[in-house]
């Protein structure tokens, strides 16, 4: 191209994977199946059969794994090529790699970093589809399947998903863009354990009355009552996450960005196959001899390979004034 020097690659934001209607419904769908499996009951009066039932929980689990298929399907429906899969596949390696590490010691989990800044550079949904999958693979290694697997899955899914919503993504660059990571990485591993204690908060038993979730009671109350669960509970496990993600974000951030954009370049997620169109010969030429279109046009508008005079044979030169007249 015309002001472009060779070998450059214009500086601009790939997503991995495209999102079309039917993605961004079904994610929507998706999303919105899972703020009502975390949210149920405080939006449950006294009298529901839900708000009392203990098998509730399960029936949301179940429920969500469906969800996360035909969002994942949904999502593949444009552009889920081998490139994508591959990339998708080392990146989940990575981050379930990255989640035993931290597992049991503080709070302290490396993966978030990972995702963060996964999402950040491949898109949204592909960042969902790498937090959900990621999730679940760290789950096998570490022993974490249970009922708040698909509860993991769903919210990590959100944080990565979260990061490729960021603005500035084909623009930003620099010391401002790890910024923004930066700060996007702690609050979302903040509202990572946020999110999960509401999972489990309404069926845990023993707590005393100033922490236990009371149904029927006002959402005001209850959420007093869960401010007071997290505040005594998780918060010194949500923090040192936060201030992980943070520290890896300024320190190792700057690197493993250039290493997936120069990865998803490389790979052309967006490239459209394009094809030459064959040279049209002029009718009435015959056809060239070497079997090359590329050859020269002969003398005097010849078409190419029909040149006068041989390859490789002098030529006459052209007889002078003084020879002629001689």
């Amino acid at each position: 191209m015309a002001g472009r020097k060779a070998g450059t690659v214009p500086n601009r934001a790939v997503a991995a994977i495209r999102l079309g209607p039917k993605s961004v419904a079904a994610l929507a769908l998706t999303s919105a199946a899972g703020v009502a499996a975390f949210a149920w009951p405080l939006l449950a009066g006294e009298a529901s059969g839900l708000a009392h039932s203990q098998d509730a929980p399960w029936l949301f689990a179940a429920l969500l794994p469906l969800l996360l298929a035909v969002a994942v399907a949904t999502v593949s429906e444009t552009g889920l090529d081998a490139k994508a899969v591959a990339m998708l596949g080392v990146l989940a390696a990575a981050g379930a790699a990255l989640r035993p590490l931290g597992a049991g010691t503080a709070g302290l989990e490396p993966m978030f970093f990972l995702m963060v800044l996964s999402g950040r550079v491949l898109g949204p949904g592909f960042g969902f589809v790498l937090g959900a999958v990621s999730m679940f693979a760290g789950a096998l290694l570490t022993g974490g399947v249970g009922p708040w697997l698909p509860f993991q899955m769903l919210s990590m899914g959100w944080v990565s998903m979260g990061a490729g919503l960021l603005p500035g993504a084909g623009t930003l660059r620099g010391r401002r863009e790890l910024l923004l990571l930066a700060a996007y990485g702690a609050v979302s591993a903040l509202c990572y354990g946020l999110v999960m204690n509401m999972q489990g908060w309404p069926y845990i038993a023993g707590l005393g009355s100033g922490l236990s979730f009371v149904p029927g009671d006002p959402l005001q109350e209850n959420l007093a009552r869960y401010a007071a669960y997290v505040l005594a509970t998780s918060l010194g496990w949500d923090v040192p996450r936060a201030v992980l993600t943070v520290v890896l974000t300024f320190t190792l951030g700057g690197t493993v960005l250039r290493a997936l954009r120069r990865a998803t370049r490389r790979a052309a997620f967006d490239a459209s196959p394009s094809f030459a169109r064959p040279p049209v010969r002029p009718p009435g030429t015959a056809p060239d001899p070497a079997g090359s279109s590329d050859a020269a046009p002969g003398p005097s508008g010849a078409p190419p390979g029909s040149s006068r005079t041989p390859p490789g044979s002098p030529k006459a030169p052209a007889n002078s004034p003084e020879e002629s007249g001689s």
